[in-house]
């Protein structure tokens, strides 16, 4: 299992902050805020690919934090949002991040202060769900690279990442989940999850021999 665990991360362990040159470990408010900004868009039902693209036009453009995106306004995250891929839901985006990051800065400030505020790991998923179009989803996206970060950060796997440690015969509770480590397999196995088990690609899944073996014991 260990040889398995060891490929998974080596192959698709790099977590998707670190792919969009965000530094989570410095816990940086500017830094958090724009992986905060990165899954408001991955938590819209599009592609990762369009999503990351999106993200990196905000950042070329500087509009990474709360008074940059308001400034900007509706019309001009419309246009950014069309740029980056976002034609279907480019208007319901944009609406989402206004009212997002203006309840953001009304009720807490910063996202520093709502997570010194929250009493417990329950309670924080309960502060950034408080945000109109932020789900169980998008909390998990956001809160689950921030393991190593925010203590209070204890989010519970994602259903796709508990299908791609099942069909490997992966126990997570054999991990400890605030470690870098776990943040990097948790990475693979949601990419796993999403772009093999859940299409049924096994003959493409570069952990198809391990898979088929767990099968049959």
């Amino acid at each position: 299992m260990e040889k398995v665990v060891k490929k998974l991360i080596r192959h698709l362990g790099q977590p998707y902050s670190s792919r969009l040159g965000i530094h989570l470990e410095s816990k940086k408010e500017g830094e958090i805020f724009k992986w905060f900004l990165a899954s408001l868009l991955f938590g819209k039902r599009i592609s990762e690919n369009i999503a990351m693209k999106t993200h990196r036009l905000f950042v070329s453009k500087n509009i990474i934090s709360s008074d940059k995106i308001l400034e900007t306004g509706w019309d001009g995250l419309v246009e950014l949002l069309d740029e980056g891929g976002y034609v279907r839901y480019d208007f319901s985006t944009a609406t989402q991040l206004l009212d997002t990051i203006k309840s953001l800065k009304n009720m807490y400030g910063t996202l520093t202060n709502l997570y010194a505020q929250a009493n417990n790991s329950k309670d924080l998923e309960a502060k950034l769900q408080e945000f109109k179009g932020v789900g169980p989803t998008t909390a998990n996206i956001f809160l689950r690279e921030l393991r190593t970060v925010w203590p209070k950060a204890k989010p519970e796997p994602s259903s796709l990442v508990k299908m791609a440690a099942k069909n490997l015969g992966i126990d997570l509770n054999d991990f400890d989940k605030q470690t870098k480590s776990f943040v990097k397999l948790e990475c693979a196995l949601l990419r796993l999850g999403k772009d093999f088990c859940r299409k049924n690609k096994c003959s493409d899944c570069l952990l198809n021999i391990e898979c088929k073996k767990i099968k049959k014991e």
